[in-house]
């Protein structure tokens, strides 16, 4: 494994992320490590390969109409 440094982090971004990680039962370095991971996996791929995987899991299926759903459902309210 390698090791990062990281200098001259704002006041407001270091507090941002230490009550992310006390929120989550997290040390800082183990919460900053979780925020790095998961912006390295977003970054593998693209918005636009996304949107494509979900459309070809998704064809052939019959989706609601979600907005009726939402109606009807107020309407037994």
């Amino acid at each position: 494994m390698k090791t990062l440094t990281v200098r001259e982090v704002s006041d407001e971004v270091y507090t941002v992320i230490r009550k992310e990680a006390d929120a989550n039962h997290r040390s800082l370095q183990e919460q900053i490590r979780f925020i790095l991971a998961k912006e390295a996996r977003l970054r593998q791929g693209s918005a636009a390969e996304a949107a494509r995987g979900w459309r070809e899991r998704l064809a052939g299926r019959r989706l609601g109409d979600t907005v009726a759903e939402i109606r009807a459902g107020r309407e037994r309210k």
